[in-house]
């Protein structure tokens, strides 16, 4: 078995904000794996908070190229690589290559009876009053919006441009780690009277205990508090969901044990990406099929996107198995290609 990997590089539509950093394009790591007959493909981002690169989930991947040349499949990529982007990229190449080899879709082996579309959340970035609320009006289809929060003094602006833009939509936010207790607690009235749905990682990752005793009539989901399985199990009380994102977890394979541990502790499940293309979005929709919350808008934010892609329609997604893990083996590619030997 062979391994391909390049670095592609994919503009955003717009300036993407979020807390101590803005975004104009994306770079992303595809990976490809082949047998001579049969090949698979998957894209990782990476967690870039935790110190990944695109340079550095590449290097990883071709690192294994001798190892994959004795043969591979999910179990064993499991103990040769961290969770990470690097392993994301190739367990999802891995569940595309065995659905071409054998036939059946990813999702079949993934134990889903039939897919169907999830609604999914439409995301804007942490942008001025004005601007967010200009964002939600152009996201005409959406039916549920997330808006990124950053603790910096706008966000009860913020949240109440868009909830008055777009009265009608599920709201959710995300802190992305921008906020204290203190900064929190004083936000917490004004995102009831916007009726929010949910609060997305409010506080640093190593500031979960600060959360203890905390009122919140908003469910607090946890992101980066909880990168892969082994973190479920000691997750806070003051958290009512996770946020599974492949990327964090390193692919498909963690990412579906991880909804039952999140399910056995009585949590619910959400979906998440770190930016994308369709490639990446379409294994992460298998999970959205066992989700309360999906948010994988990735391509929304982007100039373009491969084709074949992802369908957005009235505020949901739907990834066909011509996307990634239905045995297709062609990706139309629009992105700047830098090819790492």
């Amino acid at each position: 078995m062979d391994i391909d990997v390049r670095i592609e590089t994919w503009p955003l539509a717009n300036p993407f904000r979020i807390t101590g950093r803005t975004y104009t394009e994306i770079e992303l790591v595809v990976a490809t794996v082949r047998d001579g007959e049969h090949e698979g493909r998957g894209e990782a981002a990476g967690v870039d908070y935790l110190g990944e690169t695109p340079a550095g989930i590449a290097a990883d991947i071709a690192s294994l190229r001798e190892a994959f040349g004795t043969g591979m499949d999910r179990a064993r990529l499991q103990s040769l690589l961290p969770i990470g982007g690097a392993r994301n990229a190739l367990d999802c190449a891995l569940w595309d290559f065995e659905a071409a080899r054998s036939g059946r879709p990813a999702w079949q082996s993934a134990n889903i009876v039939a897919q169907k579309p999830c609604l999914t959340t439409w995301t804007i970035g942490a942008d001025t009053p004005e601007v967010v609320a200009e964002r939600a009006i152009a996201f005409a289809d959406a039916r549920a919006i997330k808006l990124k929060l950053t603790g910096d003094g706008l966000d009860a602006d913020r949240v109440h441009a868009v909830r008055t833009a777009r009265p009608d939509v599920w709201l959710g936010v995300d802190g992305n780690q921008g906020f204290s207790r203190s900064t929190l607690e004083a936000l917490i009235p004004i995102l009831v009277a916007a009726d929010v749905a949910l609060i997305e990682q409010p506080l640093p990752l190593d500031r979960d205990a600060d959360l203890r005793g905390l009122y919140s009539p908003i469910p607090l989901a946890a992101d980066e508090s909880v990168q892969g399985l082994k973190d479920v199990a000691g997750l806070s009380d003051a958290f009512s969901m996770i946020n599974i994102k492949l990327d964090k977890c390193g692919g498909l394979t963690e990412a579906l044990a991880m909804v039952d541990a999140a399910r056995t502790r009585g949590l619910g499940v959400m979906v998440g990406n770190m930016l994308g293309t369709s490639l990446a979005m379409a294994p992460a929709f298998v999970i959205g099929q066992f989700c309360d919350v999906v948010d994988l808008d990735g391509p929304i934010l982007l100039q373009r996107d491969r084709a074949p892609g992802a369908i957005y329609r009235d505020g949901l997604v739907w990834c066909g198995e011509e996307i990634w893990g239905g045995g297709a083996s062609a990706f139309a590619t629009t992105g700047s290609l830098q090819t790492t030997n």
